[in-house]
């Protein structure tokens, strides 16, 4: 499967997933490494475009197009989503405690998890701590410009 990653040109190689370890994020707690990834360029985008101030245009962003081998990707049971304000922010304590287990379990490299900022859409979080994570492959790192009328 092909992922999108939306990264600033320091990070745009990096797959370690350090910057989730240190800041935490909607799938993780602080403390665990993952990498995150959507299932779509566009989905890739909206993702970084929803912590950008409206008069901010993101600088320097390259679109990494990520290849997960096949049966290397679980699926979130969504089901534990049901009744809960899971696309809160700041991430309720379940997606956090939930994609902490994915890591810790190893169980599948990766795993499908809905967007919280498009219904219907799914990102992918890679366990980069997993044995299969050395078949992860960098296939496609381009320049990126963002439209600057998502920033008026």
């Amino acid at each position: 499967m092909r992922v999108y990653r939306l990264s600033k040109e320091a990070y745009k190689d990096d797959l370690s997933g350090k910057g989730a370890e240190r800041y935490g994020g909607r799938w993780n707690g602080k403390g665990t490494r993952m990498l995150y990834t959507s299932d779509s360029r566009s989905l890739a985008k909206l993702e970084v475009a929803v912590h950008v101030p409206l008069n901010r245009i993101p600088r320097n962003y390259y679109m990494v197009t990520i290849d997960i081998p096949d049966g290397l990707i679980g699926e979130f049971d969504f089901r534990l989503l049901e009744g809960k304000n899971w696309k809160n922010s700041p991430p309720i304590k379940l997606t956090q405690t939930e994609g902490d287990r994915f890591v810790k379990q190893k169980k599948f490299l990766a795993i499908k998890v809905p967007s919280a900022v498009v219904d219907g859409d799914h990102n992918i979080l890679i366990n980069p701590e997993h044995p299969d994570a050395k078949h992860l492959k960098i296939i496609g790192i381009e320049k990126f410009d963002f439209d600057m009328r998502l920033f008026k």
